[in-house]
């Protein structure tokens, strides 16, 4: 009889007899599992385990040092912005804008996109962009559009992926903090109220939403008619708030 044989036996008579299972049972029981534990486990799922691992910490250390550098380049921009006068004169902008041409926009909406789906910078920082190189009313568009095509993707990827994708980019506290979200049956009402909200980790919940039997109809209808009061509210608020620095500072 093997050690997993030995452990299965064990436990079921002491089920049997109804008795308690005694401290010293218990300690042979886990020694008996601590070292046959790998035993128990194919090579490649070893292997598997250990790779993921790997990947989860190389690919969290390659959004942090993103971060930092789109950071770095966000700051120089609008130091670069300020001196041009491109936040300040149309002029300066259009000139600014010329050599993108008719793909100005486009080139913005699939920043933000991605933004979505990899998230290295905070939401913010890109409704900012689109505000101060399209202006307020030009921002807010292009950035509904850029943030709804971007939160489908994140959406579709971890239908695909599923919970993996979650452990790879985002941290443990705010998994812990919204995946029990998904065991309650009011899910899809707590998602809604969330993308509404303007300060909800709207990222996250589309991957997390992902993970669920939510349809894909379902959670675009959401996401149309959610993220617009959110993006208004941060496009004009920012728009406001730029306006204001300007004034004091510049």
């Amino acid at each position: 009889m093997n050690d997993k044989e030995v452990y299965f036996f064990l436990n079921e008579k002491a089920k049997h007899k109804g008795e308690m299972v005694t401290e010293e049972l218990k300690s042979k029981l886990a020694c008996i599992t601590e070292s046959n534990y790998k035993k128990f486990i194919p090579k490649k799922q070893k292997k598997k385990i250990i790779v993921n691992e790997l990947v989860r910490r190389r690919i969290k250390i390659l959004m942090n040092v993103l971060t930092i550098f789109s950071i770095i380049g966000c700051i120089l921009f609008i130091i670069y912005g300020l001196r041009t006068g491109i936040f300040t004169s149309e002029v300066a902008l259009k000139e600014f804008l010329m050599p993108f041409g008719v793909w100005a926009p486009v080139v913005f909406i699939v920043f933000q996109a991605i933004q979505v789906v990899f998230p290295i910078l905070p939401g913010g920082i890109g409704l900012l962009g689109g505000v101060l190189l399209f202006g307020p009313v030009g921002g807010f568009i292009l950035n509904y559009i850029g943030i709804c095509l971007g939160s489908i993707a994140a959406f579709a990827i971890a239908k695909q992926c599923g919970h993996k994708v979650i452990q790879l980019f985002f941290s443990k506290k705010m998994q812990d903090k919204y995946m029990k979200w998904i065991a309650s049956k009011k899910f899809d009402t707590l998602f809604t109220i969330a993308i509404f909200a303007p300060v909800a980790p709207d990222d996250f919940l589309c991957y997390l939403a992902g993970t669920t039997k939510m349809t894909y109809l379902k959670f675009t209808s959401i996401i149309l008619l959610g993220k617009p009061l959110a993006i208004a509210i941060y496009t004009f608020g920012l728009d406001w708030s730029f306006n204001q620095f300007i004034e004091w500072f510049v």
